[in-house]
């Protein structure tokens, strides 16, 4: 069906209609089970979940019993197979294209088992028997608070950067923080028609604690009354121009100056609207907005504040309408919480504010397979972030009107859960440098991301030489990701923290949904076919060394199997010319993959330990990324190297392989697979080695761990290189004992 939804933006703005076809907007509607709707005074969020099905490469070993090994078998088949996985999806649109939205649905609904849909905010009401007739379905109506805790609670648990504190004047208006499993307890103070604040304590216990009736209803009633201005957002525009001073009543106008033993500052408000009594002169509908801006506030931050103070609570959370991406509001009551508390809490504002009903509605529908027992991961490829709402920067942009907004979840298959041995979890942040603050390193980063992009194209297209629209899809995903890194480069801040993780994981995301699972995996069985055939070269030339030199040179070895990109050339002529395959060498001329990296680097060191008795844990990624090694294809190799060399075995209490529960170069300890967080528990680890440029410096080059822990890995990068203060190829060998937090060796 072509109808496209046509949003056309009112006459007062840029004029400007913005077209986006609808199934790119509710996408994979013929799978959709579940629904729920949110609507409020303006604006419409609906939920569905949903089934993806996408491609995933998997790797199985062959049969070697039963043939013998002949040169050119590989070491293990490659097989693509589909997969289907779970995908919430959530929009948002004015609700003047409700009934467009609800007739595209209609007609692609292909679900029957489908009966109700679950329904809350203010609209419901009156928009039942629309919704009903439209989609035929029950609209069965739910409790507006506790479908706003509810999502509340998800994103907070599910969205790692999900809070951020609004910094006006700051280097990035949004400073992201890291959100962490113990969310509870917190205030949430919903700021809509009037105000409610509401103590959370957990996932089904809260109350509402109290609440005002002078709210964003009240700024809004009475800025119509006084400025003729019947709209929220002009009215917001107006007060953003204002200057409150002309119309309030400051401290130092009362006492020439500070009021000094009672601690006031002369720029204090001692009267909001205080001038405007005895002066003659008429107000300007700007002044008026401001002063009306900051009384209410600032009523509603010392609210929040006595609140919090009273029931010893630090998290406040701000939402509803009022606030909702308003830099205006954002600023004035960051700035009222930060006076009354004298710095003390902070205010915090969630990237997904306007979403919270919904998502909570959807999860009061979905109980019977509650999404609460899975972790969920936002899929940047199909989730339009948050948007910058600086009014300066656009004057009516703030409308947004014309947009569909939307944000998709998707199921993770583990349980994520933090490093049992992170010294304190509460303030580990996975990533070394924050793009979003650091001007000169995101221009870096994207530019280099954006060159890298045709090299990630052909190699795509190369991992799928046998089907022929391959070359298609890979361009779709090209045109994809550079609209996702022209999107970064105005809006940093649009998916949390701007880091290079973000940058891969985003690629990683559009590759996926363009149906390329694993670009590298034939290349990667190549490798790890011919670092096989040196495996006993390489231990034989270590074992004739005495125990101090064989230590470097295994660490060395470690090192040298992450030396450049890969370059499967310069590998394999290494190996076919030097029988003797030196540890130099290798370091001057070895490329950094699969094959070489794990089976001449990691083993030999694994094999150093268990020979002195230590119990090794071996952790790999779960699924595909870049050409690092996967736990299914670690699971192959461990097994054909312990075939030739009986100091490896797979045994529970001394090698075991476990996954990541990652899917990304990079690693955040945050979110690692519980079955990986139990074996550490459970097994006493004492040393944490992270190996690996993606691992241990774009993420965890700072991360204190309550145990020994060795980070190491060769400097790839010259810009990099040239930040940390070293060359290309620099080796980075850090040695921390948890009493030195910062000891190199």
């Amino acid at each position: 069906m072509a109808t496209y939804v046509e949003a056309v933006r009112g006459s007062h703005s840029m004029d400007k209609s913005i077209t986006l076809p609808p199934d790119e907007i509710f996408r994979n509607l013929e799978n959709a089970k579940r629904f729920a709707i949110d609507i409020g005074g303006s604006l419409t969020k609906l939920a569905y979940y949903s089934t993806v099905q996408h491609k995933v490469a998997k790797v199985r070993s062959f049969d070697h019993a039963a043939k013998q090994e002949s040169d050119g078998e590989p070491l293990y088949e490659i097989s693509v197979q589909e997969e289907i996985t779970a995908r919430l999806h959530f929009i948002k649109f004015e609700n003047t294209y409700i009934e467009t939205c609800l007739d595209f649905i209609k007609d692609h609904l292909v679900n029957t088992e489908t009966k109700v849909i679950k329904a809350t905010g203010g609209g419901a009401y009156k928009f039942k028997d629309l919704i009903e007739k439209k989609l035929k379905l029950k609209v069965d109506k739910e409790d507006e608070m506790s479908c706003l805790i509810k999502g509340c609670n998800f994103v907070l648990k599910n969205i790692p950067h999900e809070v951020f504190v609004y910094a006006k004047h700051g280097d990035s208006e949004f400073r992201f923080q890291n959100t962490h499993p113990d969310i509870f307890p917190y205030l949430l103070v919903n700021i809509g028609s009037g105000v409610s604040i509401v103590k959370v304590e957990a996932e089904d216990r809260f109350e509402r604690i109290g609440g005002s009736s002078i709210g964003g209803g009240t700024f809004w009633g009475l800025g119509a009354l006084l400025t003729k201005t019947k709209r929220f957002d002009e009215l917001l525009q107006l007060a953003s121009r204002g200057q409150h001073t002309s119309v309030d009543m400051l401290v130092k106008d009362i006492y020439g100056g500070a009021y000094g033993c009672l601690g006031l500052t002369g720029d204090l408000i001692a009267s909001s609207f205080g001038k405007s009594a005895t002066a003659e002169k008429e107000f300007s509908k700007e002044d008026m907005a401001k002063s009306l801006l900051h009384m209410i506030s600032n009523d509603i931050g010392q609210l929040a504040c006595l609140y919090a103070r009273l029931h010893n609570l630090s998290r406040v959370y701000f939402g509803g309408f009022f606030i909702r991406g308003h830099p205006v509001t954002m600023h004035t009551i960051t700035y009222s919480i930060n006076y009354f508390t004298k710095g003390e809490v902070q205010a915090l504002f969630l990237r997904h504010e306007g979403y919270l009903g919904a998502i909570g509605a959807f999860l009061k529908g979905a109980e019977e397979d509650n999404p609460n027992q899975y972790c969920w991961g936002e899929n940047y490829a199909g989730s339009s972030g948050l948007l910058s709402v600086s009014p300066e920067l656009n004057p009516m942009q703030r409308e947004r009107s014309g947009t569909f907004d939307m944000l998709e979840m998707d199921r993770l298959e583990r349980q994520l859960v933090n490093l049992p041995l992170l010294q304190d979890s509460s303030s580990y942040i996975p990533d070394t440098v924050d793009l979003t603050e650091d001007t000169l390193a995101r221009e870096y980063w994207l530019c280099c991301f954006e060159e890298a992009l045709d090299g990630v194209v052909k190699r795509a297209i190369a991992s799928q030489k046998d089907q022929p629209e391959a070359a298609e899809r890979a361009e779709k995903f090209r045109q994809k990701y550079r609209d996702k890194l022209q999107t970064l480069r105005h809006q940093p801040f649009a998916y949390g923290s701007l880091t290079v993780r973000s940058l891969l994981d985003t690629r990683e995301h559009c590759l996926n949904e363009f149906n390329f699972p694993d670009p590298y995996s034939k290349i990667k069985q190549k490798e790890n076919d011919l670092a096989l055939k040196s495996y006993q070269r390489v231990l034989k030339t270590l074992e004739e060394l005495s125990w101090e030199q064989r230590q470097i040179a295994l660490v060395r070895g470690l090192l040298a199997g992450n030396v450049f990109d890969w370059g499967a050339k310069a590998v394999s002529d290494v190996l076919e010319s030097d029988p003797e395959f030196g540890f130099e060498k290798a370091k001057q001329q070895l490329q950094d993959n699969s094959g070489m990296d794990i089976i001449l680097g990691v083993f030999p060191f694994v094999r150093e330990l268990l020979s002195r008795g230590t119990e090794v844990v071996l952790a790999s990624n779960s699924g595909p990324a870049l050409n690092d090694v996967t736990n299914g294809e670690l699971q192959i190799l461990t097994e054909r190297i312990a075939a030739m060399d009986p100091a490896i075995h797979l045994s529970e209490d001394r090698l075991t392989l476990v996954q990541s529960g990652s899917s990304s170069p990079c690693l955040d300890l945050s979110r690692l697979d519980k079955v990986l967080a139990t074996v550490v528990r459970e097994r006493g680890t004492d040393l944490v080695v992270i190996e690996g440029m993606g691992r241990a410096i774009h993420t965890n080059y700072y991360a204190a761990l309550s145990c020994e822990s060795l980070k190491l890995a060769v400097i790839k990068n010259s810009w990099l290189a040239d930040r940390l203060g070293g060359k290309i190829f620099s080796v980075v060998f850090k040695y921390e004992v948890p009493s030195i937090i910062q000891g190199h060796h």
